[in-house]
């Protein structure tokens, strides 16, 4: 299913959702899930889930997105965070394998709804990871545009490995970094790639040795350090489209760094979500990425 805002105008950007039909805390598997939180107020918390997911949407598609569905299914109650279905560039998703037992009964509902998105000519071409190597979509490979090139984390959900699969895959250059601090499992929860070349991210989040490498790559006018209260928030778990930011929260000082490089924010709540584990950047999936975008920002 496609939908578009009747008033907006075409846009490049395309993204995955699934609705929060069945989504709940009912395992836990970073330190953000607790189940029996969840349970004694679960009705309430499933409701403010469903409203602030719709706002989500609703404020994609007022800014001139389209937005492809998954439909959700039971017993599969973080299929709504689509970040981790698969590493979509250049019309071909390479799809997730999961480290847990709990989400990896995700991936034939991804598998059939990427053949779904092919059959419609959204996708070109639809493949697996190598055995053994896993990989949890792009919740840890992050494209930046302005780059060229994919960011992509290890350290509690995808193996090093995972590297050498995408640069195969794609033929561009993927910077490893590794995660420290199990509060920010997945690169996503503490790095964004600004489309402009700014890259914000939360600097506890990683090793020495990755903010070595993310520093020498990243030039220090276009590094946005997140104090730890707007980490906390996922501040960095944004979605931007064009030079719009939709976070959930940040706090003021944030925002007037934004405004002042020349972005936009529109804050949309989602922290029924992050009792999860997740925020905007997870409940969506970029579909539309190109390197020749990249290439012709370079050439520029």
């Amino acid at each position: 299913m496609q939908e578009t805002a009747s008033f907006a105008q075409p846009s490049q950007h395309r993204y995955l959702m699934c609705r929060p039909q069945y989504f709940a805390v009912t395992y836990s598997i970073n330190p953000w899930m607790d189940p029996q939180a969840w349970a004694e107020s679960g009705e309430v918390l499933h409701a403010r889930a469903v409203r602030q997911w719709t706002g989500l949407h609703r404020t994609l598609l007022a800014r001139g997105a389209a937005v492809e569905t998954v439909e959700p299914e039971p017993g599969l109650p973080d299929l709504v965070f689509t970040a981790n279905a698969a590493v979509v560039l250049d019309g071909k998703a390479v799809l997730a394998r999961f480290h847990h037992a709990e989400r990896q009964r995700e991936q034939p509902a991804y598998a059939a709804g990427f053949r779904a998105l092919q059959a419609r000519g959204l996708i070109d071409e639809v493949v697996e990871l190598p055995a053994g190597v896993t990989l949890e979509g792009a919740g840890d490979c992050i494209w930046d545009r302005k780059r060229g090139q994919f960011w992509i984390g290890s350290g509690f959900r995808s193996d090093p490995a995972a590297r050498h699969a995408i640069e195969d895959q794609f033929g561009v250059r993927c910077l490893p970094l590794t995660l420290a601090d199990p509060n920010f499992y997945h690169l996503d929860t503490a790095l964004c790639a600004l489309p402009t070349g700014d890259v914000m991210y939360y600097p506890g989040a990683f090793t020495e040795a990755s903010l070595e490498l993310l520093h020498d790559q990243v030039e220090p006018s276009q590094r946005i350090a997140l104090s730890e209260a707007d980490a906390a928030r996922f501040a960095a778990n944004a979605v931007c489209v064009d030079k719009v930011i939709v976070m959930s929260s940040g706090s003021d000082a944030l925002r007037r760094k934004l405004e002042n490089r020349g972005y936009k924010v529109a804050k949309t709540p989602l922290n029924a979500f992050l009792r999860s584990g997740g925020s905007a950047c997870c409940l969506t999936l970029r579909l539309d990425h190109h390197t020749r975008t990249a290439q012709a920002i370079a050439a520029a």
